[in-house]
């Protein structure tokens, strides 16, 4: 009888833990994020936002399309928009891959369908989902997709400033 109590206990137990672990689908990194905080290993939490006047955003598209920016808050209200990166993501059972590079595990662990933690180098994030008007998530989006330069304009470039 005791040994079935033990055995009950631990099952019930088990059973528990396992209900407390909530397993976020990956589809649902679908969608406009915006950096709240980041720390870099051994330094402060940078919390991210009007008062700091600085933040990122991420799109991540339903087909794969992925966008990068820093967003700038300057003293004279003005905002300066940085395009970091455009091109594709993939989020499978929890690994992450963007713009080809390696497969991360703890890149991007969604904690629940409005936020995301993740590490990139030594740099410990957290991101919150938005929704933004389709007109604003278009406007940076497109802005990230300027960041490319034709081959007529690398091949200028590299022509005056990489002799």
């Amino acid at each position: 009888m005791k040994k079935m109590l033990t055995m009950a206990l631990l099952l019930m137990c088990t059973v528990s833990m396992n209900a407390q672990k909530s397993q976020v689908p990956d589809k649902e990194i679908i969608g406009t994020w915006i950096m709240e905080s980041m720390q870099w290993e051994g330094e402060k939490v940078i919390k991210c936002g009007k008062e700091k006047g600085y933040t990122q955003f991420k799109y991540y598209g339903p087909d794969g399309e992925y966008a990068c920016a820093e967003i700038v808050l300057k003293k004279d209200g003005q905002l300066v928009i940085y395009p970091h990166e455009y091109g594709t993501y993939s989020f499978k059972d929890g690994w992450y891959v963007e713009m080809g590079r390696p497969t991360l595990k703890d890149a991007v662990i969604l904690t629940d369908k409005n936020t995301y933690k993740g590490t990139w180098f030594t740099r410990h994030d957290i991101w919150k989902k938005v929704t933004l008007p389709d007109k604003v998530t278009k406007c940076i989006v497109d802005r990230c997709k300027m960041k490319d330069t034709s081959d007529d304009e690398q091949q200028l470039i590299k022509q005056h400033m990489f002799k």
